[in-house]
């Protein structure tokens, strides 16, 4: 039973697309980040800084949960 319940589950996950808009969004954002940073080298310390610190509380996050 244990077993049917997770693939019941599995499916639910895959059908769910509630945070696929966001998720697009997240990584516009992110290649529009490097494409800058790419163009504009002096930009580059910045874009590294945002990115740590947005991973940093993705980390602490999924810490938490």
């Amino acid at each position: 039973m244990k077993r049917f319940h997770t693939v019941v589950l599995r499916l639910a996950i895959w059908k769910d697309t509630r945070g696929q808009d966001l998720i697009e969004y997240a990584l516009m954002a992110g290649f529009v980040a490097v494409a800058a940073g790419a163009i504009m080298p002096g930009i580059g310390a910045s874009i590294s800084t945002i990115f740590s610190k947005v991973a940093s509380v993705m980390t602490n996050a999924a810490n938490q949960g």
